[in-house]
């Protein structure tokens, strides 16, 4: 090729069709740009071969080792054969199996001493652990004739690992990757443009965009690959960032109502009310949003506090001042229990402030409507009038508030809570439905690591709640290993029947319903050896609570599991065995939504003594009463969920207890999370475990916006500086030159990084 490709050519046109149909089936590499940002994610030495020792199970590998031995055995009374070879890197061994026609011509190549690469799917078969089939590429085939030759070109080499896939291994990547860069350095990397503008590149020291690629795919030493990383984790940051800004600045321009607080209004009077003092972190937090609402640009703020911490007291003060203002105020709630929970506990705390209009309601009050997709059609009508003649103030829905036919008399605040619920255009539905744009209060409950708000968040103002209000009681938690000492799980019952005697109450959660609905997906499984889940009379699955079950395992002890426990079967079980004669009641996802609330009403009530629920319990729900919580196999659920639960109990004056329940060996990465979470209440540190232990992954990929992620090399919780850095610059840039103008490069890298699509999803923030 006689010409520079360009970024966004069709890799087609460079590696070849049916090699550029697998990139993009398997690993989402479309252009030139991809694939010379798909970086390798780790190098091999020829001295330096990879640990077999901790290869994990059923996960695509590339292993370099060297063959110590290889059988050929047979099978089927002779009729079938098979070629088992046994390579090794001084750490551990590992088996690679062929049968077949191929088996000769891999034994042939594959001779005891030989070193090569090595791809596939982690197996165990007979307590080994094995490659079935794998590619391979022996590193020194091309240098039989001199052997010490062998050893000089590969001793001092790097060899580049990509993130690869079954259809196309690292070294069939790194071809790929190595024509690319061949004709790149042949024709000048004419289309290559450098984002970072030359004052803070040359300011911090860093080296030209094609050498740093160049030292990424071709390092020629490890003091290259540091080099090219800083360099390249400032590219994405400093992109990102840099639209972020923009992003920011934008909505500074924008219009919006000022929502000033008025004295001696609804806020003042619901102030009033209170029966305690507001915590200084929700005094610092209110005053910072009550700030921005007078402003005439819309606020678009994240409140992120512990659970408990009292965010939605918090909100309901933002959306009462702009009632004050003659304005409306929504609340996106993600489900319908959470919503009516809201909607109940707004009205108590508001008292006769929420009957506005209504016979003994407050003057100043204003109305508080409800509004789902499971109401009645008379309730719906008057909810609808509600908000349209601007009768009511405050409406706390669910997706329900997004339909065309919802309309506002005048909407003020848009209030998400639990933003990681919702997706972005179901947030913008509802802020469109004001005249000139509202303001914006996104909630989570999960607390976020500074360097995920600055990435993901990094165009809203944050807040943090990090107190508890007084008169919180402490949660303590323990691990429950029901396998490996069952009695603890009888221990378990008896405490939750004490803390019933005394008179409190207890959640018992399972990770799934566990109707006759759940069957069929389930027995899909069962042909290739996996087992049904059955239902509550199959003795065959059945799990008993009390202590006993049944799990198959594989040669390592994490093998195959039995389904995870239901709601339906676990409170069938409590109600005839360890906690007969309590009042167990059943709460899932699945029921009415008038019976979901009249359930919670109950339990509220204290009339159910025990609650078995899946997660619908997670967020929100509120019973001061409630000081127990079983996790029934809690190594089944993430970090942040499992502290999202436990936040649940220990909500009154006395402690709270919650106990996870899990089957998975002491030495599991499983058991270690829960230890975790276990030893701390401190969400924030939870947060950062959760995201160590799983990565961040596509930030702005499809967990988030829908489309693929830009961050290749930047991890956020690891370059913790780096973002803030590139922030700190990001801001000055865009504050010196808004357009970008004077840096066309930076503007060409951000259409190229930052896809029309993915500039959308930063727009509806």
């Amino acid at each position: 090729m006689d010409r520079v490709p360009a970024l966004d050519e069709p890799l087609k046109k460079i590696v070849g069709g049916n090699t550029a149909k697998v990139m993009a089936a398997h690993l989402d590499l479309h252009t030139v740009g991809d694939l010379l940002h798909h970086y390798p994610r780790r190098y091999a030495e020829r001295g330096e071969l990879t640990r077999l020792a901790d290869l994990p199970l059923d996960e695509h590998v590339t292993v370099v080792a060297r063959v110590a031995k290889a059988t050929k055995k047979t099978f089927n009374h002779g009729k079938g054969v098979r070629l088992e070879v046994v390579v090794t890197d001084g750490s551990g061994a590992l088996t690679l199996v062929f049968f077949g026609r191929s088996v000769f011509h891999h034994e042939k190549a594959l001779l005891p001493g030989r070193s090569g690469m090595f791809a596939g799917k982690v197996s165990v078969f007979n307590r080994t652990r094995q490659l079935s089939h794998p590619d391979y590429e022996l590193l020194d085939q091309n240098h039989e004739a001199d052997a010490a030759g062998a050893v000089d070109a590969f001793a001092n080499q790097l060899l580049p690992l990509y993130p690869a896939c079954k259809q196309l291994a690292s070294w069939q990547l790194a071809k790929s990757v190595g024509m690319l860069l061949d004709t790149m350095e042949a024709t000048g990397w004419e289309g290559v443009v450098d984002p970072l503008p030359p004052a803070l590149r040359e300011g911090r020291g860093f080296e030209a965009l094609p050498e740093a690629l160049l030292k990424i795919h071709r390092p020629r030493a490890k003091a290259d690959i540091a080099a090219a990383r800083d360099r390249l984790k400032w590219d994405e940051a400093f992109v990102l960032q840099v639209a972020l800004a923009r992003r920011r600045r934008a909505e500074a321009q924008l219009p919006a109502v000022p929502r000033a607080r008025r004295q001696d209004g609804l806020l003042d009077a619901f102030d009033a009310k209170l029966p305690f003092t507001l915590t200084e972190g929700q005094q610092r937090v209110s005053a910072e949003i009550l700030r921005d609402l007078a402003a005439e640009h819309p606020m678009h703020r994240l409140l992120q506090g512990e659970v408990g911490s009292g965010k939605t007291l918090v909100a309901l003060r933002a959306m009462l001042t702009v009632v004050d203002a003659g304005g409306q105020a929504a609340m996106l709630a993600p489900t319908e229990v959470l919503a009516q929970q809201h909607h109940r506990s707004v009205v108590e705390m508001m008292g006769e402030l929420a009957e506005g209009g209504m016979l003994g309601g407050s003057e100043s009050g204003t109305k508080v409507v409800l509004l789902t997709g499971s109401m009645g059609a008379a309730a719906r009508r008057q909810a609808l009038l509600d908000l349209v003649t601007g009768e009511a103030g405050l409406v706390i829905g669910t997706h329900a508030l997004i339909e065309d036919k919802v309309q506002f008399h005048d909407l003020g605040l848009v209030v998400v809570d639990e933003q990681h619920r919702f997706g972005v255009e179901q947030r913008d539905a509802l802020r469109a439905k004001a005249d000139r744009p509202p303001h914006l209060l996104v909630m989570t409950a999960t607390p976020i690591p500074r360097t995920v708000a600055m990435t993901v968040f990094g165009d809203l103002e944050t807040s943090v709640l990090d107190q508890l209000p007084a008169g919180r009681s402490p949660i303590a938690s323990h691990v429950v290993p029901a396998k490996d000492k069952p009695h603890f799980l009888s221990r378990t019952w008896e405490r939750v029947r004490e803390e019933v005697e005394s008179g409190h109450q207890a959640y018992v959660v399972c990770p799934r319903i566990g109707d006759e609905e759940d069957a069929p997906k389930e027995r899909k499984g069962a042909k290739s050896g996996q087992r049904g889940a059955g239902s509550a009379a199959d003795p065959a699955t059945e799990y008993d609570v009390g202590g006993a079950e049944e799990t198959t395992e594989g040669a390592d002890g994490a093998g195959e599991r039995r389904p995870p426990l239901a709601v339906l079967d676990v409170a069938e079980q409590l109600t005839k065995g360890a906690l007969k004669g309590l009042r167990i009641e059943a709460l899932h996802g699945r029921m009415h939504p008038d019976d979901k609330d009249a359930l919670m009403r109950r339990f509220s009530a204290g009339e159910v003594d025990v609650l078995v629920a899946t997660t619908v319990i997670e967020v929100g729900v509120n019973v001061p009463n409630a000081t127990a919580m079983v996790i029934m196999d809690a190594d089944r659920f993430g970090v942040s969920q499992l502290h999202q639960l436990r936040g649940r109990v220990g909500r009154g004056s006395a402690p709270g207890l919650c106990l996870l329940v899990t089957d998975m060996p002491e030495a599991s990465p499983a058991r270690a999370r829960l230890g975790a979470v276990a030893a701390t209440l401190d969400g924030f540190e939870l947060s950062r475990i959760d995201l160590e232990q799983r990565r961040e992954g596509d930030v702005l990929g499809q967990a988030q916006s829908g489309v693929r992620s830009s961050l290749r090399m930047l991890t956020v919780i690891d370059d913790e500086e780096i973002i803030a850095a590139a922030r700190a610059e990001a801001v000055a840039t865009v504050t010196a030159d808004p357009e970008l103008e004077r840096l066309p490069a930076l503007r060409t890298a951000l259409d190229a990084l930052l896809d029309a699509e993915r500039e959308q999803y930063l727009d509806k923030g």
